[in-house]
Order: structure tokens, then sequence, then C-alpha cells
């Protein structure tokens, strides 16, 4: 398992409960929040209970990691829904800190996860869901080499409107070259 992974200026990391007050401080930006699908009238404080339980349960999960900027939390990277047979995994990323945004982080993150699932976890195929309206995220999945696949319609309803969930992936020979 990865226990930690720099690039050239992040480090990916697996969480402890000590995580919590950094999670805390961060809180929930109702724009960063809305990416994931939730309505702005939806967004709720992130309160220490549930900091706690953030902290405690990504510190037990062996796919979930930490992204770390000069020793300070600024978001998460998760592999999910595990197929061994197959051989394949979904993702999932946050930048939670509003001033971190745009600056490449999530694109370095992603390549650090990718290094790890295609070489020394063997996967053969990396997937993600991302609302269609997401390009701060669609950007970097292909700049990582992420390819569309397809499109979901009308999957999420989000501030009174219905969005589309697009469906990407990327294979592990299309990482290695």
């Amino acid at each position: 398992m990865m226990i930690c992974s720099e690039g050239p200026s992040l480090r990916v990391r697996h969480a402890s409960p000590d995580d919590a007050a950094a999670r805390f401080s961060l809180g929930n930006n109702a724009d960063i929040v809305r990416m994931f699908g939730v309505s702005h009238s939806n967004t709720k404080p992130v309160t220490m209970d549930a900091a706690d339980a953030w902290a405690r349960g990504h510190a037990t999960n062996p796919y979930a990691w930490i992204i770390e900027l000069a020793g300070r939390l600024i978001g998460e990277i998760k592999l999910h829904g595990i197929h061994a047979q197959d051989r394949r995994a979904s993702m999932a990323i946050a930048i939670c800190d509003p001033m971190q945004l745009r600056k490449g982080h999530g694109s370095e993150a992603i390549r650090l996860l990718l290094h790890h699932a295609f070489t020394e976890l063997n996967f053969h195929r990396i997937g993600i869901r991302v609302l269609a309206y997401n390009e701060r995220a669609i950007r970097p999945y292909q700049k990582c080499g992420f390819v569309i696949e397809g499109r979901e319609r009308e999957t999420v309803f989000v501030d009174g409107v219905w969005h589309d969930d697009l469906i990407i992936g990327i294979l592990s020979r299309e990482f290695q070259a």
C-alpha cells in the first residue's frame, strides 16, 4: 500500500485521526461541494464530529489518502469500487481549499495515485464519474490521460436543474505511454 508519495509540490499520504482539525478548518465551500452534486441550499458546515468521523474513516481505509501542500492538508484522493478480478477501480479527488484550486495540484495528485494504482496495485483501469459541468475537474483528468467514454443524461438534480454525468477512464497502457 502507498504510505506516502511525493511529487514536485505535493505529498500524498495516509490519513490519521489527527487530520480531523485540519479537515474541520477547511469547512465546506459551497462552490466546491456543488462540483460533487450538492445544491447550494444543501451545503452544510462541517462540524467537528463530522471531521472526526471523516478522519477516522479515512485512516482505516487503505485506499484513501490526504493531499498535503507544504505540510498542510488541502484535500483528499481515493480509490473505491475496487474489482480485484477485473483489476479496476473508481477514483475520487477533492481539493477542499479554495485558495489551492487551479494551481495544478489536482493533476499532480492524480498522477501520483495513477502511478501507484498501475505500478504497485497492478490495476488495468481507473474510472471516474464526473458532472458534465465540472470543467475544473475534467481538464486535469484529461491532462492526466483520461478519456471521456460516455454520458449519462440527467443523473443529478443540482440547484433546481438536471445535469449529466460523464463517464471517463484511463487504462494502464495509456498511463504508461
